[in-house]
């Protein structure tokens, strides 16, 4: 009897519990409390450089899992390799599939790893100019695109162009670029073939 009892507090305490309404993900813009610019392009591929002070915020744009960290610089410009111009930088795979590359940047938060599930709004790392961004002003490269191996730098770095998403998640509203990295996926294939520069 007391089972019984139980089972329908419960039942009726949870139906007064509220619902969210919400059904996707939410998104935030990857730069906090700084003001920022960027552009619509990039110079040769998909991607948006994001202007703002050395040391602002980098954060999580999406709840995630961490992808990838390099917190070490190794470009050199006389080699100029495609997989080190990022420089010091992070990557995670979004719950919605998605992953947002954040490089250039000038520090990592300590506890940011591979594998650590983050919220949107954490911050991952900081602003800066590392990489092939040595000598400029202080930037997030920001790059979308779809998981693949850690070497594959040439979608890591961008395959959507970002800028409309950014749009969006600036004004506070909800935009995926999910169905747009889906359409490029398919379009190139899921390793297309790495580019000459």
């Amino acid at each position: 009897m007391k089972l019984r009892f139980l089972t329908a507090v419960v039942l009726t305490t949870s139906c007064l519990l509220p619902i969210s309404a919400q059904a996707a993900p939410i998104y935030v813009f990857p730069v906090a409390g700084c003001e920022v610019d960027y552009a619509r392009a990039h110079h040769d591929y998909p991607a948006t450089d994001i202007l703002a002070k050395a040391g602002c915020a980098f954060v999580a744009p999406i709840d995630g899992v961490i992808d990838e960290v390099n917190r070490v610089d190794t470009w050199s410009g006389k080699v100029n390799a495609g997989i080190t111009r990022g420089g010091m930088s992070v990557s995670l795979i979004g719950v919605d599939g998605v992953r947002y590359y954040g490089s250039h940047l000038k520090s990592i938060y300590k506890t940011i790893e591979p594998g650590l599930v983050v919220k949107a709004g954490q911050r991952l790392g900081g602003v800066g100019a590392t990489g092939s961004a040595r000598g400029t002003s202080p930037h997030l490269h920001f790059g979308i695109s779809w998981p693949t191996p850690a070497d594959t730098w040439w979608v890591r770095r961008g395959a959507v162009l970002p800028w409309k998403y950014l749009d969006a998640w600036k004004s506070g509203k909800d935009l995926s670029p999910a169905k747009a990295v889906d359409a490029m996926k398919k379009k190139v294939g899921e390793v297309p073939p790495e580019p000459k520069k």
